[in-house]
């Protein structure tokens, strides 16, 4: 592509594809990408971006595709790759100027810079960081920026680099430079600090511009540029001398106010400085001990005295927190059990933490704690009045909480609390015995304080475990502050139950469980929405628990989920309605059947909410799980739900429409849940098949339930199935085998299997184009044991079940392998005896023993030389099925069923479902459970007694071990 002519054509195209026109952008686009493989193309969009008398939008966009080019077509070995001779071009252009005006695409210059160094430097681009030092030198403030942006972003690009070589480069790279990085930095930022004081904003803007970037770079080379930091005397300069900075920058941002320009960017160099030493106490733990004492001091004085007021910030006491957190649980700095087992490190690390954490200081963290972080803040008190479910979604996780001072506090109480439990256990309970008895209501900080400590002990609730009664104080003191209906004593009701549900799988008797379901049930029934939500949250973590007794429950069901099912109604949050969802949800899984009664007004209610939550998928996720529970617990009665059950499991799975990407995997588990208690099949539901095809070629993590569901549609109405989808399903099966692990491979064979099973006449041939591969798998001796056992189980049933079918099959392979059809069966016999060990399930055993035997009587040779191998699977099987009566001594086969009984169910079992039922009827029919192997044994050896005569029978038993043969005689005694 000729510079010159090119130019003007490639920026008019550029221009196009600037465009809001999509008639002219589309064209622009193809066009461009016909020219992204051209020579010569990245050198003219080299030329476009860094002339900045163009458009700033054509720049921007020759911008972004100089910077995706350089993913595909720099390496060597891409195809169309840009050759040595344009790269060497393109990299001394990119560092000729560092003079770009718009600071987005100064950003966009620097990061393609980067991803170019990540392959070229040093080696190809020997020149890049001598050119960035010199340049980050200059007066011109505006290149100095550039320059060092362009800086920091390789930087963070070759920090980036795992491989060993590319590591040892960085830290090369960082022993080099790392002395002018730190003189920068330390110009910058005294440059900064002057200019603040002295009053000149603008300046001081700019600087701390350049303080944050030079800190950046220092940031990469100090936590990735040395193996050993500890032993640089520069690095360890530099820690130390950020804790003086982040002094200076605290009272820095106490001076200049919260209207000041400079306030948002000195705020974020001040967290900076935090990573700094949060990133280095990640990455070397044991070269940060030096500096334990000090963090520890500092982030303590910040935190937890009155040097922090008025100069620290959340997001800045959120980074002190974090710092104590990880000291005090840092892996590094605990000694093992047998302290002369631990490193000198770890010890030092531990030596000084222990001085540190007196009683004095760990008391004043935990009274701290509590008193002063765990109180609810006036912001969030008014939350709870004006928005009561955005208040309890805050609480309990969203998206903002997590970066909130709250659970950052919670974390640290929990972590301190943990490690010095001991120390820590007396100070709480004091501040819980202070508090005995109910609090004035008029008294609203007692209120906050009480609300803090109750916090505190639910928090602590494992480490609590010995030291606190919780059963007494439930009866004697909390059950009491649970019936004060005051409004203002709400924030202690919400607390309490919180409380509860907080130690009800710690400490909490069951025979309890009547008195907190009569609290649970009339706290549902509270004023306030918040309690209302906390107590639902409380009844699920009851229900969940492994103590708890449906009977203890049921006197409390139809009001409890009456109650849940209004709450459900009155809230309007997408976040609130899933989690009640998910709280009913939890209550028909642990009551089952028992809800049947209670479940209309919620049947009713959910295709409204359906409709309502078009734009949520989340809560059409909680939907598609409560109805999971909820045909679960309706059984058969389900079938009244199709009208709109089925429409929901037609959306969710249809892999064409949108939301199938949230609802697939839950809509896939209704799907087979609704087939598992349906008591027949409706046209409707066997529409829904249609929506399968799609779905096993999406060979996916559902695929398993995909096959389960197929299965269940087989066990359902097998003959109407097959009648329509046989086709469809073999097909799809065709080309799943084509490229599919062995565990699909046996999913698939134990569908044909389930086919064959339940439809022995016409199963096989409905199957038939699988067949053959199935044949040969096991003539060619399959490898993997657990394919073997699924291959004979699939033969096992045509050659018992549907001789003919087998003989025409024999007669097929035999054509195909090109041998005759005796020597055929003789392989496949000989194979099926010597693999018979891959056979696990007593079932299959019983199978191939009975599909076997099936070949007597016979006076064909070929089975007669197969004799003995037959015998020996008879026999082995007859060991597998046969069970001894110790009063008759009589030996009777533990697989036989006569007649179908519904299984007694006691309460903690799941009743069985309809296809559980449509199982046991289906095994009623099933040779395996009909057919008694002894007496099958006995008649078959009879039969071949008759035809051969006893001679000729005698001669053939005698091919037989002896041993096996005194085994069979045992098993046949009484016939």
């Amino acid at each position: 592509m000729d510079l010159n002519s090119a130019s003007t054509v490639v920026l008019q195209v550029l221009t196009q594809a600037t465009s809001q026109d999509t008639a002219v952008l589309k064209p622009a686009e193809e066009q461009l990408k016909q020219w992204e493989i051209q020579p010569g193309f990245y050198s003219v969009l080299l030329n476009i971006f860094t002339n900045h008398t163009l458009d700033v939008n054509v720049r921007w966009l020759a911008v972004l595709y100089f910077k995706n080019g350089i993913d595909r077509y720099w390496r060597r070995v891409a195809p169309h790759a840009l050759s040595e001779e344009e790269k060497s071009t393109l990299r001394a252009g990119l560092i000729t100027n560092f003079n770009e005006p718009v600071n987005q695409i100064a950003t966009q210059i620097s990061v393609l810079i980067a991803k170019v160094a990540r392959l070229d430097c040093p080696r190809q681009w020997p020149e890049l960081i001598p050119t960035l030092l010199e340049s980050v030198k200059v007066q011109d403030d505006l290149r100095q920026h550039r320059a060092l942006l362009t800086f920091y972003h390789v930087t963070k690009t070759l920090a980036s680099k795992r491989l060993a070589a590319d590591r040892k480069l960085f830290y090369d790279l960082a022993s080099g430079i790392y002395s002018f990085a730190c003189s920068l930095w330390n110009h910058h930022t005294d440059t900064f600090l002057q200019q603040i004081f002295t009053g000149d904003e603008a300046a001081a803007t700019n600087s701390l511009e350049r303080t944050l970037l030079s800190l950046k770079v220092l940031r990469k080379l100090t936590v990735h540029g040395f193996v050993e930091p500890h032993r640089n005397v520069e690095v360890m300069g530099f820690l130390h001398a950020v804790f003086e900075r982040l002094k200076q920058f605290l009272e820095c941002s106490r001076s200049i106010g919260t209207e000041n320009v400079c306030r948002d960017r000195l705020e974020k160099t001040i967290i900076l400085f935090t990573k700094v030493l949060l990133d280095f106490l990640d990455q070397h733990p044991f070269s940060f001990t030096p500096l334990i004492q000090r963090s520890l001091e500092f982030a303590v004085s910040y935190v937890f005295t009155e040097a922090g007021e008025g100069v620290a910030f959340e997001r800045f006491i959120v980074q002190c927190m974090n710092f104590i957190k990880m000291i005090v649980k840092n892996y590094a700095y605990k000694p093992s059990k047998r302290f002369e087992d631990s490193s000198p490190e770890t010890l030092e690390a531990h030596k000084i933490k222990t001085s540190f954490f007196t009683y004095p200081t760990l008391m004043e963290i935990c009274r701290r704690l509590v008193s002063h972080y765990f109180l609810l803040t006036e912001e969030e008190l008014t939350m709870w009045e004006e928005d009561p479910e955005g208040f309890t979604v805050e609480e309990t996780g969203g998206d903002s909480w997590k970066y909130s001072l709250r659970p950052c506090t919670e974390v640290l109480f929990i972590d301190i609390f943990h490690e010095y439990n001991q120390t820590l256990t007396p100070v709480l309970l004091e501040m819980v015995h202070s508090l005995q008895g109910p609090t004035n209501v008029e008294d609203t900080n007692a209120l906050l304080i009480k609300d803090a400590v109750y916090n505190a002990v639910g928090l602590a609730a494992y480490e609590l475990f010995d030291s606190v009664d919780f059963d007494q104080w439930f009866k004697n003191q909390l059950l009491a502050e649970l019936q004060v209906s005051h409004n203002r004593y709400k924030p202690i009701r919400r607390r309490v139950i919180w409380l509860i549900g907080q130690w009800i799988s710690v400490k909490f008797k069951s025979d309890m469980r009547p008195m907190l379901y009569e609290a649970i049930r009339n706290l549902l029934q509270d004023q306030d929405l918040v309690v209302r939500i906390e107590t639902a949250t409380t009844l699920k973590l009851t229900v969940d628990d492994f103590e708890f007794r449906t009977d203890q429950f049921l006197p409390y069901l139809e009001s409890m989920f009456t109650l849940l099912f209004q709450l459900l109604q009155e809230v309007t949050e997408c976040d609130t309605k899933m989690h009640v969802l998910h709280v009913l949800s939890c209550v028909i899984e642990r009551v089952n059947i028992q809800i049947r009664p209670y479940v209309g007004c919620l049947v009713q209610y959910l295709p409204l909410l359906w409709k309502q939550s078009e734009e949520h998928n989340m809560l059409r996720c909680a939907i598609l799980t409560t109805l999971i529970h909820l045909i679960q617990g309706l059984g058969a009665d389900s079938k009244n739900l199709y009208p709109f059950l089925l429409p929901i499991i037609q959306l969710s799975t249809d892999v064409s429409q949108p939301p199938h990407v949230y609802l697939l995997e839950d809509g896939l588990e209704l799907w087979l849940v609704t087939l598992e208690n349906s008591p027949c099949l409706t046209p409707e539901l066997l529409r829904i098949f249609q929506n399968m095809s799609a779905l096993l070629e999406l060979s996916s993590e559902n695929l398993r339930t995909c096959f389960k569901i197929i299965n269940a549609y087989i066990f359902l109405s097998s003959s109407e199935f097959l009648q329509v989808y046989s086709g469809d399903l073999c097909r799809s099966f065709c080309e799943l085998l084509k490229d599919i692990t062995t565990e699909g491979q046996v999913q698939v064979l134990k569908v044909v299997e389930n086919v064959l099973k339940v439809n022995p006449a016409l199963g096989p041939q409905m199957f038939q184009p699988l067949l053959p591969s199935v044949f040969r798998g096991i003539i060619d001796g399959e490898r993997y044991p657990v394919v073997m056992s699924t291959y004979l189980g699939v033969i096992g049933r045509v050659l018992l079940q549907n001789a003919s079918f087998f003989s025409l099959l024999l007669s097929q392979m035999a054509c195909e392998c090109g041998q005759e059809l005796d020597q055929l069966l003789g392989n496949v016999i000989e194979m099926w005896v010597d693999r018979m060990d891959n056979i696990t399930q007593p079932e299959r055993r019983k199978l191939s023993a009975l599909a076997l035997l099936s070949l007597l009587p016979s006076d064909n040779s070929v089975i007669q030389d197969q004799f003995c191998g037959i015998i020996n699977i008879s026999v082995e099987g007859l060991h597998d099925v046969m069970t001894e009566d110790p009063e008759t001594r009589t030996y009777k086969d533990c697989m036989l069923m006569s007649h179908f009984e519904e299984p007694k169910v006691t309460e903690d079992e799941e009743p069985p479902t309809e296809q559980d039922k449509r199982k046991k009827m289906l095994a009623l029919k099933d040779p395996v459970h009909t057919v008694s192997l002894q007496q099958f044994v006995y008649e078959k050896l009879k039969a071949q007694q008759e035809l051969l005569g006893e001679q000729a029978f005698q001669a053939l038993m005698e091919t037989v071990d002896t041993e096996i043969v005194t085994q069979l005689q045992e098993f046949l005694q009484g016939f």
